[in-house]
Formats: C-alpha cells, structure tokens, sequence
C-alpha cells in the first residue's frame, strides 16, 4: 500500500485510520478526542495552509492523500487537493451522499449566518446542530429567543443559551427524548449525509418542525471520489 496521508475528524475518517498500518498518518485539526489506539501514526494540528500541507508531503515522503474531512470542510479540502497538486501526489476524497428530502419534511434551505438568522426569525426554541459556529453569535440571540447548542465541548454559559457537550452518534430513542424535553421549534443542521446524526431528520419530521439546512459548500475535484468507506478500502487494497 501506499504511503497515506489521511485528513479527517469524521467517524468514516476513524474507519479508514482502523485499516492503515504504522507508515501511515492521520491527520486531525485537534478538536475532540484524539484517538490513543490506532495502528497508523496521529498527527494533531494545522500545516499552515495549502504550502505547508505540501512541504509535509514532500517531507515525509506521503504517496497519496485521502481527504474524509466534514462535507462542510470547505478550506482544507481545497488545501488538501492544492498541495497534492504541488507534490505531485493523487489526491482521493470520502464525500458521502447528502440526506435528500422526504414525504413530510419541511425543508428551509440557507446558503450563510445571514440567511439562516432571517429564516429563524418567526421561532423561540431552536435546536442548534452546526458545531461550534453558533458560540460565535451568543451575544446576536434575539430576545424572543432561547438557543439550545449541540457541539463537542461547552466551555461557555450564556443566560439565554443551553450548551450541549456531546458527541455522536445519536439514536432515535436519544432524540426523541431531548425534543419532547426541551419542546425545540426549529432544527438547524448541516447537511453531512450519514447515518450518525440522522435521527434528529427523522424525530423533527415525526414531530412536525421545519428544519433550517445549511447547504453544502462546493467541494474541489479530486483525482478520484468515494461515496462510502468500502469502495475506499477497497480501492487502497487493489493499489498497494
């Protein structure tokens, strides 16, 4: 097999990192638990960029890069393919499909912070799925509302905000619990695809909210694309 470089953060990235030997490398930006067990080595933290990423290419002699990054990983995933280009290395990318609308959604599509603000405007209760971001906007909380946040850690309080540290994946008994506690208005969420986090979908769908969905960011081409972990692994196998 190939030397590896693979960048991800995500439960598929933790996956493939399972099936990598010792030569290779998992990269993570730092946030959450790093993973103490793997067969692969760990690398915590940034590379400077796209130029940075390709001297550690060059620097640790890396055959292939794998970017199983967030969907909404829109900065290193355009880093990832820049530096395989200058190193001359294949760049591949895990993108799992998207969650798609059904019978019974009530989907509220946005593109930024300012459009999903304006599409909040009318609730009191929302449910905030995005990660950290939000924690950036506790002081823009309209007075008619209560913000709870789920993201991996909660170092900040805020009078009219619920901080959730928690970390999936979620289940359906697990999500119908917390909406019928905290009686939720609104679900704001990025749409990652994956069976993960689904459940909030599907409890906001029994219980008759809209959900606010950020869209997805438009990714960069890659040398070759991967909806699922499988076909990933199996790709590596067939060219080492």
């Amino acid at each position: 097999m190939k030397r590896v470089l693979l960048l991800g953060g995500t439960g598929d990235a933790l996956r493939i990192a399972r099936q990598l030997g010792h030569e290779h490398v998992y990269s993570l930006a730092g946030l959450g638990k790093v993973p103490d067990d793997l067969p692969c080595a760990v690398r915590v933290g940034g590379f400077g960029g796209s130029e940075g990423m390709a001297r550690y290419i060059a620097d640790e002699r890396i055959d292939l890069v794998i970017d199983a990054t967030h969907p909404y990983a829109a900065q290193i995933s355009a880093n990832a393919v820049k530096a395989g280009g200058v190193a001359r290395v294949p760049c591949w990318a895990l993108r799992r499909e998207a969650w798609q609308p059904q019978a019974g959604d009530d989907w509220r599509m946005v593109g930024d912070w300012a459009e999903l603000t304006a599409a909040l405007a009318s609730f009191k209760r929302p449910l905030f799925t995005l990660g950290r971001e939000p924690l950036a906007h506790l002081d823009e909380i309209p007075l008619q509302q209560f913000w709870t946040i789920r993201c991996l850690d909660a170092p900040e309080t805020h009078p009219r905000a619920r901080i959730l540290a928690t970390r999936g994946p979620f289940t359906l008994e697990g999500e119908r619990a917390l909406f019928s506690a905290e009686a939720f208005d609104v679900i704001v969420s990025k749409n990652s695809g994956g069976s993960a986090t689904e459940a909030k979908l599907e409890v906001a769908r029994e219980c008759g909210l809209p959900v606010v969905m950020l869209r997805r960011p438009e990714l960069p081409a890659v040398d070759r694309e991967f909806a699922n972990v499988a076909d990933l692994l199996e790709a590596l196998r067939v060219s080492a």
